[in-house]
């Protein structure tokens, strides 16, 4: 006779939360868990010390048991790096709320379509990210942080270092930048000068 799997409940509510485990506790005591993880923790933490303890403890043959599934995570990418983690310890997966079983075939293929749907929305946005982009640099926009100081104010710093009027500490502080920023701006007024 094939033994029972070790049912490891798992229950989460999100800290300063004025609600308790306690029906989660309920709901999974009564499912038949025989040890029970909970935590006071925001589900999109991964620094939850509890989950990381259980998930440390899997054995294999164990099902861990949530009454629902964004008590273990509230985003699909974080939840199906769980999932993973969870497999590989040669452990199932339950979720009593929405009846998803990865112990059995139709709950882990319902797993790998939510995988699958999962992976053709992170393919859209990388999609999307790069056609967004491509027309930027077509409309002659580059990415990243919009520049600190104008060409003005660039072309007074490099002048008045190169000039030896002021140092670079000096500049740095008048503009409130970093010194590694002045020389960058000296440098880079240097190069334009010697190709002109």
């Amino acid at each position: 006779m094939i033994p029972a799997p070790y049912l490891i409940g798992y229950a989460r509510v999100s800290k300063g939360d004025e609600q308790s485990n306690a029906a989660q506790a309920r709901a999974l005591n009564a499912a038949g868990c025989k040890r029970l993880f909970e935590e006071a923790a925001s589900g999109g933490r991964w620094d939850r010390p509890k989950l990381l303890e259980m998930i440390s403890q899997l054995r294999d043959g164990d099902v861990v048991v949530v009454w629902k599934l964004d008590r273990l995570s509230r985003s699909l990418k974080d939840l199906l790096h769980l999932m993973e983690k969870i497999e590989a310890a040669g452990a199932g997966f339950r979720s009593l709320t929405e009846a998803i079983d990865t112990t059995t075939p139709a709950g882990r293929m319902m797993m790998q379509m939510v995988g699958s749907f999962a992976e053709f929305e992170r393919a859209m946005i990388r999609e999307r990210t790069s056609a967004g982009l491509a027309q930027a640099r077509l409309e002659g926009r580059i990415g990243g942080r919009r520049r600190k100081l104008g060409d003005k104010k660039r072309r007074e710093i490099a002048e008045s270092v190169i000039s030896g009027r002021k140092s670079g500490a000096e500049m740095a502080r008048l503009y409130d930048v970093s010194e590694p920023t002045v020389s960058r701006i000296v440098a880079e007024y240097r190069q334009r000068t010697v190709e002109v």
